[in-house]
């Protein structure tokens, strides 16, 4: 009797036990749903808040479109978030009549590229290209603006010596040097209107036209026959290498880290600038289109929050949407949500995951394109990055599709940038417009490219969508000051 009495009490404790184990698991799976759905129902209203159908585009445009004209305007009433400037690297090449060897530099953060090549007219490809970077000691850095100048007039020197031209070329008396500078991701080395930033050198800022007649003076004493006639922002030199293969190349957009844009228009329609500019010809607007912001671009509480604890808050909002810098940014804010109130990544939050900026767009473009059946890419990307071990499927994919709202709204952005610089031209219906893409974003995030790409499609739709041809820009990266140096004089 008493082993019986026993055995049912081992049986009824054995079943109570199971019966707790059941709670238990039935409870954690409950609450694994509810977690799961709080991460869906983050998802779906992000997705909602990024979402940029073609009426959406086109207010975009059109607003980008008002600005540029009232950028351009000379009626101190009008308002823009878009800051232009003239660049005086009018007239471009024609492709046709340019040929001989040309030079050219870039001016960088902290370095300086050389290049040089051959053209040889009709629309040929650039041979004998040379590229030469050359950091900038921390002497120079820190030192008087003319050892900066002749700093580069040394270098230019030895890169002359090294790539002569030949001897049927002779080399011109004031030939010109291509010379631009590129922007930092933190604006360190800009141009504005008639002032040159150089944030990380001890001469600051300085007017455009003393640097380059202390650039000529340098140039002189070294006993280089090359001038620069005009300094522009790097983007302007892609113009001009576009102009160079296409006559009907009317822009050129930086797509990378950062993103700028510029564009050919007539002296006519920059009233603001007309007492310095010729009666007529083309003009190279600089749109430094970063600083575009409306009412109408799909601001979400992420992209706020990005901004406020930003270096500049309030400013290039345009850019924090859709530029390589903030793209990945944007993806780990979302995560850092989903994590926080929804356990993504377990009950805990990685502190890696709580690194501003710690999620490159690489990355995160290299997660988005994972094509493995696990996504093994997601899986590596999320433990080298944020420490983050364990994963389920369902959870890469997830982070999968917070990379693709980001990547689709912000290329669908940069696309309706792009079709409101041709309609601001008034060249959408009838002519042929050629745009020149240039930077890392553009040329390797193969999603953000088709993403940009059919953005543009939808907008026109198949009458109009071949009126503009969108493409990498030809020549390689920093060849712009060499088809700068190759386009003739203003005054010629």
């Amino acid at each position: 009797m008493k082993q019986q009495v026993a055995l049912a009490a081992v049986t009824t404790t054995a079943a109570t036990v199971m019966a707790v184990v059941a709670l238990v698991r039935q409870y954690w799976k409950a609450k694994q749903d509810r977690q799961w759905g709080k991460c869906q129902r983050i998802l779906r209203k992000f997705a909602r808040d990024c979402s940029t159908p073609v009426p959406k585009l086109w207010q975009v445009a059109n607003a980008m479109v008002a600005d540029m004209g009232a950028s351009l305007s000379s009626s101190d009433e009008a308002t823009s978030s878009l800051n232009m400037f003239v660049s005086y690297a009018s007239p471009l090449p024609t492709g046709i009549n340019e040929k001989g060897m040309y030079y050219g530099v870039n001016l960088r953060q902290t370095k300086i590229l050389m290049v040089c090549g051959r053209l040889q007219g009709k629309n040929q490809p650039i041979s004998d290209l040379y590229v030469d970077e050359v950091p900038i000691p921390s002497s120079i850095m820190i030192g008087t603006s003319q050892e900066l100048y002749d700093y580069i007039a040394a270098e230019l020197v030895k890169f002359v010596s090294a790539h002569p031209e030949k001897d049927d070329e002779a080399s011109a008396n004031d030939k010109k040097l291509g010379f631009t500078v590129s922007s930092g991701d933190d604006q360190s080395t800009a141009i504005s209107g008639s002032n040159i930033k150089l944030k990380n050198f001890a001469a600051d800022t300085t007017g455009v036209k003393d640097l380059i007649t202390g650039l000529n003076r340098a140039l002189e004493k070294h006993g280089l026959k090359l001038r620069v006639h005009a300094l522009v922002d790097d983007i302007v030199g892609n113009l001009a290498g576009g102009r160079y293969y296409d006559k009907d190349c009317v822009a050129a957009i930086t797509l990378g880290m950062g993103t700028n844009a510029a564009y050919v228009d007539t002296t006519q329609s920059a009233p603001r600038w007309h007492d310095s500019l010729p009666k007529k010809g083309e003009i190279v607007v600089c749109m430094e289109w970063g600083n575009f912001n409306t009412c109408h671009l799909p601001i979400t509480q992420y992209d706020t929050s990005l901004d406020a604890a930003s270096s500049n808050p309030g400013h290039r909002i345009f850019e924090k949407m859709i530029s390589g810098m903030y793209l990945g940014e944007i993806v780990r804010r979302v995560l850092v949500r989903m994590a926080q109130e929804a356990a993504l990544f377990g009950q805990s939050v990685p502190p890696k995951l709580l690194i501003p900026y710690l999620l490159r767009s690489p990355d995160m473009a290299a997660m988005h394109q994972d094509t493995s059946e696990d996504r093994e890419v997601v899986h590596e990307k999320l433990k080298e990055i944020f420490g983050i071990t364990s994963l389920t499927t369902m959870t890469r994919e997830l982070v999968a599709e917070v990379c693709d709202i980001v990547t689709e709204r912000g290329a669908r952005l940069a696309g309706a940038g792009t079709v409101a610089i041709v309609k601001k031209l008034g060249r959408i219906a009838n002519r042929r417009s050629v745009i020149i893409m240039e930077g890392g974003l553009y040329e390797h995030y193969r999603i953000f490219r088709n993403y940009l790409h059919s953005g543009v499609w939808e907008m026109l739709g198949n009458e109009l969508s071949d009126n503009i041809v969108v493409e990498h820009s030809h020549g390689g990266a920093g060849t712009g000051p060499l088809f700068l140096a190759a386009s003739p004089t203003p005054d010629s």
